[in-house]
């Protein structure tokens, strides 16, 4: 049995697919007392090693002590905040107070475990972070090297440079560390959303490990609906010859047709329907469009779940129905939509429960990397 320790876990997207992907985890830390009380609900889907509540542990993460679980772990896993990174946020970084990558590098010094899978937003890329980016990336690779309090980042971020440029051998606590930005529309989720996976193996371990390669792509879906019509007659719709493109693509693509808001959502009932009881599937009113929140068409995958309700996030929190009309997703839409399964419950308010949906891990990314991950530290026993 491989073990693991998540940080940041929110509402559990990572999670689960850590835990789908083999791992048991010894140990959950979430600051948020709502997103805690979602990952006790659903305990028994997360394969916690201990029945304890202790093992989830709701508080700052500056206040543990990892220590005891030095070299006891295979994996530690999270999404550190993204609002110092992200696009819709103020963008400060390091010096917002909410940047926790240092103390994912403490984590990862005090446990030493044998991987980790970090995972955060796009913005995480943008040209104006490069080098904050590069400081992470160091921080993460040589994670004992800790920053003196007297030391700005920039100085901690020279001294770690000049050590990775100088020490071909270094005998402490290294890992080899790499990072993507994978959109999960391209295996298999049925959402347009790039998320910035890093992922690191202890220096120790012998594998040889690359990022997954995707499963599903745009111009399947083309094919499906534009050469084949084979889409339209799946989901009993008219084919529309007026667009078909078939010069376009004149041999079937290789990988598997994107997964569509129809594909995921056309077996749930109207949340207004009387026969409706689905769980968390409960109707919001007050969705319109206005410029640039026009709602996600049901014949692609959604745009990326916010984690927000009304206004700006939550204006692409929307469907656009076969009528022209637009809905908010339910609960339960989001959450298939985030590839959750249906029996994962989030026992909180639709806006507290689409804060921690459209702030996790999808479901099936995460377990596609974890499984990666998983494979290579199980064949590394061998």
């Amino acid at each position: 049995m491989m073990h693991s320790i998540e940080l940041f876990a929110g509402g559990g997207g990572l999670a689960l697919a850590t835990s789908n992907s083999g791992f048991c985890h010894s140990y959950l830390v979430e600051w948020d007392a709502d997103s805690t009380s979602t990952l006790r609900q659903n305990s028994s889907l997360l394969h916690l090693s201990s029945k304890s509540e202790n093992a989830i542990y709701n508080g700052d993460i500056r206040d543990v002590d990892f220590s005891k679980y030095s070299e006891k772990i295979d994996l530690l896993s999270g999404g550190p905040p993204c609002q110092p990174f992200s696009i819709g946020g103020k963008a400060q970084a390091f010096n917002d107070s909410r940047d926790m990558f240092p103390q994912a590098a403490r984590a990862l010094a005090e446990i030493k475990p044998r991987a980790f899978i970090f995972e955060n937003v796009r913005g995480l890329l943008r040209k104006s972070f490069s080098r904050y980016f590069n400081y992470i990336l160091l921080q993460l690779t040589y994670p004992e090297l800790f920053r003196k309090q007297e030391q700005t980042w920039e100085e901690h971020l020279a001294l770690l440079e000049r050590h990775h440029t100088s020490c071909a051998f270094f005998e402490g606590l290294k890992y080899n560390v790499v990072f993507r930005m994978a959109n999960a529309a391209d295996y298999g989720v049925p959402q347009k959303r790039e998320r910035v996976f890093i992922v690191g193996f202890r220096n120790d371990v012998k594998g040889d490990w690359s990022f997954p390669e995707p499963t599903h792509s745009k111009e399947s879906l083309d094919y499906a609906k534009y050469c084949t019509g084979e889409y339209w007659v799946r989901h009993d719709l008219p084919v529309p010859k007026h667009q078909f493109h078939s010069s376009q693509l004149l041999f079937a693509p290789d990988l598997r047709p994107w997964v569509t808001v129809r594909d995921v959502l056309g077996d749930m009932p109207n949340p207004l329907s009387e026969n409706n009881k689905v769980l968390n599937h409960t109707y919001q009113s007050g969705a319109k469009c206005y410029p640039g929140h026009t709602g996600s068409c049901l014949d692609e995958p959604s745009k990326t779940i916010k984690a927000g309700a009304h206004g700006v996030p939550g204006g692409e929190n929307m469907m656009l129905l076969d009528d022209g009309s637009v809905r908010y997703y339910t609960v339960r839409e989001a959450a298939r939509i985030q590839t959750f399964p249906d029996n994962y419950i989030f026992p909180c308010s639709w806006t507290e429960s689409m804060r921690q949906i459209g702030n996790a891990v999808p479901v099936m990314l995460g377990s596609v990397v974890a499984k990666s991950v998983y494979n290579t530290l199980n064949n590394d026993r061998h």
